[in-house]
């Protein structure tokens, strides 16, 4: 007889994610770190319980707040290339719908994360219970049911033996290199305890072999003779080098080729920043190198990459009435983009596989000196912008630039919304393929802080550096309390410029003039936010929190609190300073489609418009 053992919905599950393992190279390690939940009457006494009963199995961690959770989960997972990640626990209502968010975030940057929010009832007697959204046209809907468009997989589990076959879905697409993303799992309260004689083997250890899947053979040929017949060649290189763990590989294939690259922001790092055939960030946000190379380019050779508007420039990007695209990408979506040739397949082998039929191809020595001349002429702006000395308060540039040269190689830079991205993307030194993390596909404010967390759990070996302007720190900064309470070091510099800085900017340039973008106390008399600057104390609100703090309003203090954070360990440090929002880095040779109202009184916007209109008429769509 088949030998089975009794658990709850609840406990098998949690049991069953304790024995996943994932390898890929022969390099074998557990899927999941842990759960990450915040308690209620809807996961308690299932969930809750499993996990207090399996705490030997697999690691409890409690949050403060489930938007935040699930981001600690995907900047893990991140990290780590996709090769582990957490599962996050919720109750009903506000708690599982505060998920939701960070289910985009880890969808839209097919990023593994396992969600498991509580639900009503699956019998329905008690309906509605508490925190419950009724429906009258069904009785199976709750509001878990919005998880349903950010999540790669989606199921509700109304009976114990459902999770059977529930679960070997989820790890399928969590596993998964082309449809990884969230994974949710609703759990209705009364499910959770139900007990069901599940089989044994469903709790003995489970090796999923991540894949690196091959392109179709006639595919590489072809790109290699487009490549061969290429002048102008780039490479936009993608997360996927990351994910595939394909550095080393693309370093091999660029010296070989002699094909510059520009790097996407998932993608930076792909090479050493100083590396003579990097031309940096390509796009919107991008250098004045790589978008003059992009527009000229009569091939775009994309690496991991699904070319978002910011990569693209609005698909203005690659102006070259003859441009090709050869794309390399695990998701068949993303590899047929721009009528492309789709080399469907992991990025290290597909490297690899094309190297070996272009022979002794190699762009001609004076393209190659160009590319070359961009790598170093940036360098020099970059430096000049780390050394501008601003006063009276500190510059943006400098304060990166200051962070970027104090900490070590190896160390990781965090970052995700404002106008912070634009300029660490432009101006960030990377000299590790680890060091630069930022979360750009959704672009979530509210993630850094969380995040940071994550990448620490991540690689306790490296110091992490969260980049957080004053707009995302007050939208989310509770888990600085559950790095106190899990001993974990993160330097946090808080970057205060009384406002939304970034939207301050393009507001001015759609001829708003910043309107509702900073903070400031109502004039009554104006009928507007034309008063001071509101004081907030963000130092004390830091301390408050648990967090080390120093305030630093120069240069000099700014390093030397730089420095001293070094010697802090097992707790958050937090470094306020203030900036000038005032003085930004420029946009170099690219554009970002943000549509202006077509009519308005206003001569600013009027001007913007007519701007706009001519920018539009460079947008180009590659079939």
């Amino acid at each position: 007889m088949n030998k089975t053992r009794r658990l709850t919905t609840a406990q098998a599950l949690i049991l069953y994610l304790s024995k996943q393992y994932v390898a890929r190279d022969g390099v074998e390690n557990p899927f999941f770190a842990g759960v990450w939940g915040i308690f209620g009457h809807g996961n308690v006494a299932g969930i809750g319980q499993a996990l207090q009963q399996f705490s030997a199995d697999i690691r409890y961690y409690q949050s403060r707040n489930e938007q935040a959770q699930v981001h600690a989960a995907v900047a893990y997972a991140k990290h780590k290339n996709r090769l582990q990640t957490f599962a996050c626990t919720s109750s009903i209502g506000p708690g599982a719908t505060n998920m939701i968010t960070g289910a985009a975030t880890a969808t839209v940057n097919r990023i593994p994360v396992l969600l498991l929010p509580g639900d009503i009832f699956a019998e329905r007697i008690q309906s509605p219970v508490l925190q419950q959204l009724e429906w009258e046209h069904a009785q199976d809907f709750s509001v878990n049911d919005a998880f349903k468009p950010v999540s790669r997989y989606w199921d509700r589990i109304y009976r114990p033996e459902q999770v059977i076959p529930a679960l070997r879905e989820a790890m399928r697409v969590l596993t998964s290199p082309a449809d990884t993303g969230a994974v949710t799992l609703c759990l209705p309260q009364d499910t959770q305890a139900e007990a069901f004689d599940y089989p044994a083997e469903m709790f003995e250890k489970r090796v999923w072999v991540i894949p690196r899947n091959r392109p179709d053979r006639g595919f590489v040929q072809q790109a290699a003779d487009w490549i061969r017949e290429s002048q102008r060649p780039i490479i936009v290189a993608g997360g996927g080098v990351h994910y595939s763990e394909a550095t080393d590989t693309l370093q091999i294939f660029v010296e070989k080729t002699g094909i510059p690259v520009g790097e996407t922001q998932a993608g930076k790092g792909s090479l050493r920043y100083n590396h003579p055939l990097n031309l940096g960030a390509v796009g919107t946000t991008g250098t004045e190198g790589a978008n003059i190379l992009a527009r000229e380019a009569d091939l775009v050779i994309g690496i991991g990459t699904r070319y978002s508007d910011f990569t693209s420039a609005s698909k203005t990007a690659f102006q070259n009435p003859d441009v090709r695209f050869i794309n390399i990408n695990v998701m068949e979506f993303d590899a047929y983009k721009h009528s492309a040739i789709p080399l469907v397949g992991d990025a290290k082998v597909t490297l690899e596989e094309l190297a070996a039929h272009l022979g002794d191809y190699r762009t001609d020595s004076a393209y190659q000196a160009r590319a070359t001349h961009f790598n170093k002429q940036w360098d020099s702006e970059v430096h000049r912008i780390y050394n501008l000395e601003h006063e009276p308060m500190l510059s943006q540039g400098e304060v990166i630039g200051m962070v970027n040269t104090q900490s070590r190689p190896q160390d990781v830079v965090l970052c995700a919304a404002g106008s912070l991205p634009g300029d660490l993307h432009k101006l960030w030194r990377t000299r590790d393929p680890r060091g630069y993390h930022l979360e750009y596909g959704y672009s979530c404010m509210g993630y850094e802080i969380a995040g940071g967390m994550g990448v620490a759990l991540a690689a306790p070996e490296r110091e992490v550096y969260v980049m957080v302007g004053d707009g995302s720190f007050l939208m989310m900064n509770s888990e600085i309390v559950t790095m106190v309470q899990e001993g974990i070091k993160v330097n946090i510099i808080v970057i205060d410029n009384h406002g939304f800085a970034s939207i301050g900017g393009l507001s001015k340039s759609v001829g708003s003039d910043g309107f509702g973008t900073k903070y400031r106390y109502r004039d009554e008399s104006a009928g507007q936010l034309s008063g001071e600057n509101i004081p907030i104390d963000f130092a004390k609100n830091c301390e408050s929190l648990g967090a080390h703090v120093f305030v630093a309003t120069t240069r000099q203090a700014f390093s030397k609190a730089l420095e001293d954070a070094k010697d802090i360990k097992g707790k958050p440090v937090c470094i306020i300073t203030e900036t000038d929002r005032r003085q930004r880095v420029g946009g170099y040779e690219s554009w970002w489609d943000v549509a202006v109202a077509e009519v308005s009184d206003n001569p600013e916007v009027q001007q913007a418009r007519e701007t706009y209109e001519k920018s539009k008429k460079k947008e180009r769509y590659h079939l």
